[in-house]
């Protein structure tokens, strides 16, 4: 189907570091496959080779229709893809940055200015138009940036942690642009630091680490391999949280999390409201102040955890490929 991602065995080295290590990836058509993974784990590194920014050093891969190594510009002339960092040129306004991009899509000028107009009134950014972008605020160039990855109304599309940065509000808007995008049809790559994101948005999420698939599945089946509900207790003071950690470790099934600077501890239990309850009352009787307590569900914070032993980082780390403006315009 021409809006489908295949990827076989995907590989890539750096001397001594293995950025992807045979990693298999199949995203349907018109659905959103969430990429997530630990600092380096590879992620931006399979958006690099399925865009045919870098080549890979084993495996193959499609991307609507067309081989990444054998016909990278027909890859090209069927994708979009919106980079970790915003590429848009800030000297030019918002206005121009679309207009010259659907230029060089070979739009032609009439259709590249209706196109831009068009892109300006969908992403609310028609009263910025003719504003330098060095005048935009964060999540006015991540629109941007997005708008500007969809001039040509590509089948496929590629979103590197595109909401990084970004204050609560611009993500939602933006997560609601993103749904309206597959709505229409478009399949989606996306990668990002926020668990959550993948939880709102991904059809199928796989998690990699050291560039291999550690596991794959909706995010519901992905919560259900770590099993159970969670209790997390919030208590006042650092002894408080010793004693509330000597009382729930008991009732757990698994390992305790104890943050020692917000004085909270989260552990899984089995249960759940009966256990929920029996520890609160001895907590009570303890005489330990809770400041904030609840029985929660997994989150896929949790899973990632539990999968790779730690938490998800922002930066990059060794053995990724950070696309830059210039990469990405590269």
């Amino acid at each position: 189907m021409s809006g489908t991602i295949e990827a076989t065995g995907l590989a890539k080295y750096y001397k001594d570091v293995k950025a992807l290590d045979g990693l298999d990836l199949t995203v349907p058509e018109g659905t959103i496959l969430g990429l997530l993974g630990p600092n380096g784990a590879g992620k931006t590194t399979a958006v690099s080779i399925l865009t045919t920014l870098i080549l890979p050093d084993a495996g193959e891969a499609t991307v609507a229709g067309a081989d990444v190594i054998r016909a990278p510009k027909e890859v090209r002339k069927r994708i979009g893809l919106s980079g970790q960092f915003a590429a848009v040129d800030e000297h030019l306004t918002g206005f121009e940055n679309l207009d010259m991009i659907g230029r060089l899509y070979r739009l032609g000028h009439a259709n590249a200015r209706t196109r831009a107009r068009e892109l300006l009134e969908r992403f609310d950014l028609t009263e910025a138009a003719d504003r330098p972008v060095k005048t935009y605020s964060g999540g006015m160039r991540r629109r941007l940036d997005l708008a500007g990855a969809i001039v040509a109304e590509p089948d496929v599309l590629f979103l590197d942690e595109p909401t990084s940065g970004l204050d609560p509000r611009s993500r939602t808007d933006l997560w609601a642009v993103i749904r309206d995008l597959v709505g229409k049809g478009t399949t989606l790559l996306l990668t990002t630091q926020y668990l959550e994101e993948a939880d709102q948005l991904a059809d199928d999420i796989v998690v990699i680490d050291h560039g291999r698939e550690i596991a794959h599945g909706t995010s519901d089946q992905l919560k259900a391999m770590v099993g159970g509900e969670r209790i997390e207790v919030t208590v006042t003071t650092a002894d408080e949280l010793a004693r509330a950690t000597a009382i729930v470790t008991p009732l757990a099934v698994g390992d305790l999390q104890v943050d020692e600077r917000t004085r909270t501890l989260v552990a899984p239990i089995a249960g759940g409201a009966r256990t929920f309850t029996q520890a609160l009352r001895t907590i009570d009787d303890a005489g330990i102040e809770v400041h904030d307590v609840g029985l929660r569900r997994p989150t896929l914070d949790d899973v990632f955890l539990s999968l790779t032993g730690h938490a998800a980082e922002p930066d990059a780390g060794a053995g990724e490929t950070t696309m830059t403006p210039e990469t990405v315009k590269a």
